[in-house]
């Protein structure tokens, strides 16, 4: 166009007519009308104003010098429309107008501008485009904290993790001294990459500022300490910060949650609210999920009370939490109420439901509720889902059903097993007695075998006493955890069981030259918000005579029912009468009577345990069901136990 030619300037009609070509564009979804109504009317003031400072510059080119930066000093409404736009654009990841502009700027001479092109890089990066982003970054000739920070984000957010740490030492490099916004970010990568080395680098560099005692820094370094499995340093860390708001308390719960120490994140819970602090959505997840696995049903239930009393009963995270909590509690059917009201049921949902059913071996709920998921739901499976489902045929010794869900799987769905899967598979296939067939799927694993598949080997073999394959079950576990002394009482009892003394003995030396001892049994029962534990033969407990005459009563009722001890289980060579007194004072024995003489007629019973229920006490549970006429569950290191009116759900499968 000619200098001093007349530029006509766009429309509202042309703006509206334009923004649907440029807004369906975008990847993400369509904007609120309102949102659209912002754009158009923002877009089409900076268009006008871009034209009427096409004219100004053509008429003054003859008397003014060219000038990268006059234009923006003579026109400040067009600049800051363009940077409203902008904001606009990123806040709701208008990718199309967000072009649209980035190559108005480029024409007007603005492109080179540090404000504007830092929103061109956050726009690009917040809607996935990180490639974008970063080439615009790397053309920039100035850099801001600011702008280090929304590229560090978005490569901490979605990777590659190790980009975000390699922006991080080059933003020091460059001279720019990190805030309180990059060491979060730099921390959550570390995390990621369980790199723990940078992590320490990081923290010792926050140290030497004045960001050490920042909330935000702190529940970062918490959270990379957690996740690099090193929780008393982040506690250390949690311990240093003198005014701690929910982030952090909340860091160091899920801290205690995710490394295994449950009734510590309760702890902290119960130290949080004593402190003045209100627990927050995301607090009542972790503590719930702490509960879940430290079978704390009592404490579970009382959260659960504390959430829909602060108004969070609509909340589907908090409830999902609650199923998972309420199923790994051995409440099943109430954990399928609150799925049932769940509002919208994302796949982490259905996986919470699914696991619960598998773990208690409720094998047709479980694929009922698989099938209504993917037909009815149109909700597509992943690999947790799976391990629900084999986990339910595999406590229902469902072998054939199994199979074909593995195949499904693969075949169908695409999705690569994990050690987990091939676990479950074994484990099934050892419980039947199809050895060969077991044998041939762990040759033919595209992974190493780890100690759980051979440890599920080694279980069917102690089943079906296959003394062959499991001294070579055995010797692989030796070589994978030579320090864990279950693998040789596996090995004993699998020789004394065949009569096999001498091996046996041989087995338990071994053992006692290696400095191994056997895991002591424990069963414990909570009751009123405290936990009582016992041992094989406890004596302990301040209402040990009552607890022993209780099961000295139920001893006389099941002899009249007929029972008689089997001592098979008691694998020393010893006489039966002192078998049967070893096997009459198993720890889960112990805290059933305790839990009969100590709460009112019809309370259903949880009772964890350590190791695995024996064959004669899942006998005498399930008589003792029927005598008291209660709901016994028993969770063991293996499966879930509901003994009602005499039977089991497992039907004596475990």
């Amino acid at each position: 166009m000619a200098a001093g030619s007349p530029v006509s300037p766009p429309t509202r009609y042309a703006v509206q007519t334009m923004l649907p070509s440029i807004l369906s564009k975008s990847r993400n979804e369509p904007l609120l009308a309102r949102d659209r109504r912002r754009l158009c009317r923002l877009l089409c003031s900076s268009l006008r104003t871009a034209t009427d400072l096409q004219l100004t510059n053509a008429a003054a080119a003859a008397s003014s010098p060219p000038s990268s930066n006059s234009h923006i000093a003579s026109s400040p409404n067009s600049y800051h429309h363009y940077t409203s736009v902008l904001q606009s654009c990123v806040a709701s990841r208008s990718l199309g107008t967000g072009r649209q502009l980035h190559g108005r700027l480029l024409v007007s001479g603005l492109g080179p501008d540090t404000v504007l092109a830092t929103k061109l890089v956050d726009l690009y990066a917040a809607c996935g485009l990180v490639g974008h982003a970063r080439r615009l970054f790397d053309g920039m000739p100035k850099r801001n904290v600011f702008l280090w920070n929304v590229l560090i984000r978005a490569y901490a957010r979605d990777g590659p993790h190790e980009v975000a740490i390699q922006l991080y030492r080059g933003m020091v490099d460059y001279g720019v001294e990190p805030d309180n916004f990059t060491y979060p970010l730099a921390l959550k990568a570390c995390a990621a990459l369980l790199d723990l080395e940078t992590g320490r680098e990081v923290h010792e560099r926050v140290l030497g500022t004045h960001w050490g005692e920042d909330m935000f820094v702190c529940a970062g370094l918490v959270d990379m300490y957690a996740k690099c499995g090193c929780v008393d340093d982040a506690r250390a860390v949690f311990d240093r910060i003198r005014v701690r708001d929910s982030v952090v308390w909340n860091s160091m719960i899920a801290a205690y949650g995710q490394n295994g120490r449950p009734m510590e994140a309760l702890s902290l819970c119960r130290d949080m609210a004593a402190n003045g602090v209100g627990p927050t959505i995301a607090t009542l997840v972790s503590t719930i999920s702490a509960a879940a696995d430290a079978a704390a049903l009592p404490r579970g239930r009382e959260l659960h009370g504390f959430g829909w009393r602060r108004g969070f009963d609509r909340q589907d995270k908090l409830k999902t939490s609650l199923v998972d909590m309420y199923a790994k509690s051995g409440w099943v059917q109430v954990a399928r109420v609150l799925f049932e009201q769940l509002m919208k049921r994302e796949l982490v949902s259905w996986n919470a439901m699914i696991c619960g059913y598998g773990m208690h071996g409720h094998f047709d709920e479980a694929l009922k509720l698989f099938n209504k998921m993917r037909v009815e739901a149109q909700v597509t499976p992943d690999n947790i889902t799976f391990v629900g489902v084999l986990s339910a045929c595999n406590h229902g010794g469902m072998v054939k059903e199994a199979k074909e869900f593995f195949g499904l799987m693969v075949d169908v769905y695409s999705i690569k097993p994990t050690v987990q899967h091939f676990t479950c598979l074994v484990d099934v296939l050892g419980h039947a007695g199809r050895f060969e067939e077991a044998y041939d799927l762990i040759k033919g694993m595209p992974m190493q075998p780890d100690s759980g598949i051979w440890g599920a080997l080694l279980n069917g073999c102690k089943i079906h006493k296959n003394v062959e394959l499991g001294e070579l079950a055995l010797q692989k576990l030796i070589e994978l955890e030579p320090e864990d002394a279950g693998n040789y009482v596996l090995l004993s009892n699998i020789y004394a069981q065949s009569g096999k003394w001498e091996k046996a003995a041989r087995v338990r030396k071994l053992m006692t030259n290696r400095g191994l001892k056997k895991i002591i049994g424990c069963s414990w029962i909570e009751l009123k918000g405290k936990t009582h534990g016992f041992l094989v033969g406890d004596a302990s407990h301040p209402r040990s005579a009552e607890i022993y005459e209780e099961l000295e009563r139920l001893e006389g009722l099941m002899s009249d029912a007929g029972y008689m001890p089997d001592t098979m289980p008691v694998f020393h060579d010893v006489g039966d009468d002192e078998k049967r007194n070893m096997m009459r004072s198993h720890s889960e024995r112990l805290a059933i009577a305790f839990g009969l003489i100590s709460t009112p007629s019809g309370t259903k019973l949880l009772v964890t345990k350590n190791l695995r229920v024996c064959e004669d006490c899942h006998v005498v549970i399930k008589l003792i069901s029927q005598i008291v006429q209660r709901e016994i569950i028993i969770r063991d290191v293996n499966r879930y136990h509901h003994f009602v009116n005499g039977e089991c759900s497992c039907k004596d499968y475990w």
